[in-house]
């Protein structure tokens, strides 16, 4: 699905990211996480084929940045980005539909399929939306915002999905049934590969498979999660000492009270 290979992007001078490499299969899922400013959304940007590498390779889905109109290959992935805001005061259905245009208002004179409008309606059903699916985009709870913009993303039929913050603002009701969506994906769609950014790991869906842990634009680990997110790796990525814990498959950041005491 992806393949970074040895990238550095840089700008006004700065090494936004450095020596920077990785691979995600069909069926992966991978985190990023790191401290604001760690690369994190610069990296998102090079796998959603928005931005170019300054130096090394950028495969997505086979076709390589550079040699590819960029416009065209980004109406093959899904991107949810919680910043999204709609032209218009749109009904669910409606901001479901711009999915197939990527656009963030439907397009004049465009008229979409039945078969079109039936899968929007299944994957707002699946996101736990079908109450909500006439109500108007203003409305909604910034939950609500966030399980239209995964089923808006799905609407092209994509075989990469990537998520930005998804959970960004949301309370914690709001972020489990957003994350509860997000697992359901893996067993109705076997074949997507996720990427999804965040600096909490509470935030992490029970089915991430890898994890990658960059710090100021360099990759301090990469590969399975339950190898990447250790306590020491955790620590470290984030300069401060921390103690990992998972539990049902979900993961658990509390600042380490002894280590913490020691460094006074």
């Amino acid at each position: 699905m992806l393949r970074v290979d040895g990238v550095d992007v840089v700008r006004d001078g700065t090494h936004l990211l450095r020596s920077i490499s990785l691979t995600v299969r069909p069926g992966e899922h991978w985190a990023l996480l790191g401290a604001n400013g760690a690369g994190k959304s610069t990296l998102l940007g090079l796998l959603g084929a928005v931005i170019h590498p300054t130096r090394g390779a950028v495969e997505v889905l086979g076709r390589r940045l550079g040699r590819v109109d960029m416009r065209e290959l980004r109406s093959y992935l899904g991107h949810v980005d919680p910043r999204h805001a709609p032209d218009a005061p749109l009904r669910v259905r409606d901001v479901v539909l711009t999915g197939l245009t990527n656009t963030i208002a439907l397009v004049p004179r465009w008229t979409p399929t039945e078969e079109e409008r039936e899968r929007a309606d299944r994957l707002i059903g699946m996101l736990g939306m079908s109450a909500r699916s006439d109500a108007r985009w203003p409305t909604l709870s910034q939950g609500e915002r966030g399980r239209t913009l995964i089923a808006r993303a799905l609407m092209p039929l994509p075989r990469l999905l990537l998520l930005d913050e998804p959970a960004t603002g949301l309370d914690l009701a709001a972020r489990e049934q957003l994350l509860s969506g997000v697992d359901a994906l893996g067993s109705r769609y076997p074949a997507l590969a996720t990427v999804l950014v965040t600096h909490h790991l509470e935030e992490l869906p029970t089915g991430t498979t890898h994890a990658m842990l960059l710090r100021e634009g360099r990759c301090l680990a990469s590969g399975r999660v339950e190898d990447v997110l250790t306590t020491d790796r955790v620590s470290a990525c984030f300069d401060h000492p921390v103690r990992i814990t998972r539990s049902g498959g979900r993961w658990a950041a509390r600042a380490d009270r002894v280590l913490t005491s020691e460094a006074g």
